[in-house]
C-alpha cells in the first residue's frame, strides 16, 4: 500500500518536493534545493527511490544533482558531462531517465550521455551526433536541446529521444546508430514544398503508452500526433483541441489510450492558455475525441503557460494529474483530472514536474 506521494519540482531556481499521504489532500513543500541551481527536469528512479536532478546553465555548467534520501541531502557530478575539446561547450543537462541500472542524461546543445554508475560518471552516446543529419540540427526557442528521453521497458537496447529542432531519433542498439522517426509531422515553418522532412521538426515532448512500448505520443510545435509503430509512422490527433500548439503532454498510468494534454493559443499568439482560460484535456480514445476538464482551474484572466516537463501523472488508483505553471503555480487532480485544486503558489517558474510513490 503507498504510504506516501512525492510531486518533484525542477525550477529556475532550485528543486523542490511536495509530500502528501495516499489520499493527497493536504501537501507539505520542502526546498529549494540543489543551491537554487537552474534545475531543468526532476526525476526518481522507481527502482531504489533514488532522486535524480538535471540542470545548470552557461555559468554553473552543466551537472545532475542526486538524493538517496529523499531529498535531506544532495550531491552533484559533472564528469565526463563533456564533449570533445573543440566542440561547443555543454551550457546544461536537461532531461533524464533511468532504467535497467543505467541512466541517461539529455543536454543542451543537443546530445545524449549515459551513466552505469548512479550518475558518478558520464559517457557521451556519440552515434546520436554523429548521425549524418546534425550539420543541420537548429535551436529551437529554448536552444537546441534534447529534452525527451523514452526508454523501451520491454528491451534496453530500444531508445527514442526528442529534440528542438531536429525531431524524433530511435536506436535498436544501445546507442550506435539512430534512424529519424518523423514521417507524418509536420513542419508549419519550412517552405510549403518542404512541410514534411525526414529530420528539422521541433518536437516539444515525446512519451510512451503505459504496456504498449510501440504506442508514441507526440505534442509538437505544428500539431499533436500518435505513433503505434514505434515512431516509423505519425498520425494526427488534433481535432477537437482548441490549438495545435503546446508544450507539455502525460500518459495515463495503466491505460494505453488515455493521455492529458495543456495546450496554449500559439506560437505568436502569447504563448498562454486559450482565451485565458485554462483547462487540461482529457482524451479517453488515444486522440479520437478530447474533453475539456476545468473545475477547480482558473476560468478568468489567466495567462499562463506550462513548459513541456511540466506535467506529470502518479501511479495510483484513480491516477493523479499534476501541472505546473510559468508563473509558479502547481494544480493537482486526485481523480484523473475531473476536479483541481492550486497545492502550491509563488514558486519560481516551474520547469518540471514528475512524481514518486512510496511504499508498495
Amino acid at each position: 500500500m503507498a504510504t506516501k506521494v512525492l510531486v518533484l519540482l525542477g525550477t529556475k531556481k532550485g528543486a523542490f518536493i511536495l509530500e502528501s499521504d495516499a489520499r493527497r489532500r493536504a501537501w507539505d513543500l520542502r526546498g529549494p534545493f540543489c543551491e537554487t541551481w537552474p534545475m531543468n527536469h526532476v526525476i526518481a528512479d522507481p527502482a531504489d527511490g533514488t532522486i535524480y536532478g538535471a540542470g545548470g546553465n552557461e555559468w554553473f555548467g552543466p551537472a545532475v544533482w542526486k538524493s538517496t534520501d529523499l531529498g535531506a541531502t544532495w550531491t552533484h557530478s559533472s564528469q565526463g558531462l563533456a564533449y570533445a575539446e573543440g566542440e561547443q561547450p555543454i551550457k546544461s543537462a536537461w532531461s533524464l531517465a533511468p532504467a535497467a541500472g543505467r541512466l541517461y542524461a539529455g543536454v543542451e546543445p543537443a546530445g545524449l550521455f549515459r551513466s552505469d554508475d548512479a550518475g558518478q560518471a558520464w559517457q557521451h552516446v556519440a552515434g546520436l551526433r554523429n548521425h549524418p543529419s546534425r550539420p543541420g540540427w537548429q535551436p529551437g526557442g529554448g536552444g537546441l536541446i534534447l529534452h525527451s528521453i523514452v526508454l523501451n521497458p520491454k528491451d534496453a537496447s530500444q531508445v527514442w529521444v526528442a529534440i528542438s529542432s531536429a525531431g524524433v531519433f530511435h536506436t535498436a542498439d544501445g546507442g550506435e546508430t539512430w534512424e529519424p522517426r518523423n514521417r507524418g509531422t509536420r513542419a508549419d515553418y519550412m517552405p510549403e514544398d518542404q512541410r514534411y522532412p525526414e529530420v528539422g521538426q521541433c518536437v516539444h515532448c515525446l512519451v510512451m503508452a503505459p504496456g504498449m512500448p510501440d504506442r508514441l505520443y507526440q505534442q509538437n510545435h505544428c500539431g499533436m500526433y500518435r505513433s503505434d509503430d514505434g515512431g516509423r509512422s505519425w498520425q494526427s490527433i488534433e481535432a477537437g483541441l482548441p490549438s495545435t500548439f503546446g508544450f507539455p503532454a502525460a500518459a495515463h498510468p495503466r491505460d494505453p489510450a488515455t493521455l492529458y494534454l495543456l495546450p496554449l493559443n500559439g506560437d505568436i499568439a502569447g504563448r498562454f492558455v486559450p482565451d485565458g482560460k485554462t483547462a487540461v484535456w482529457r482524451t479517453r480514445d488515444a486522440g479520437a475525441r478530447w474533453q475539456a476538464l476545468r473545475e477547480g482551474l482558473p476560468q478568468k484572466n489567466a495567462f499562463l503557460g506550462v513548459l513541456r516537463q511540466a506535467m506529470a501523472t502518479d501511479r495510483l488508483d484513480p491516477a493523479g494529474v499534476y501541472f505546473g505553471t510559468s508563473s509558479g503555480a502547481l494544480f493537482a487532480s486526485a481523480d484523473e483530472g475531473e476536479s483541481w485544486s492550486c497545492i502550491a503558489q509563488h514558486l519560481p517558474t516551474i520547469t518540471s514536474v514528475e512524481t514518486m510513490v512510496v511504499g508498495t
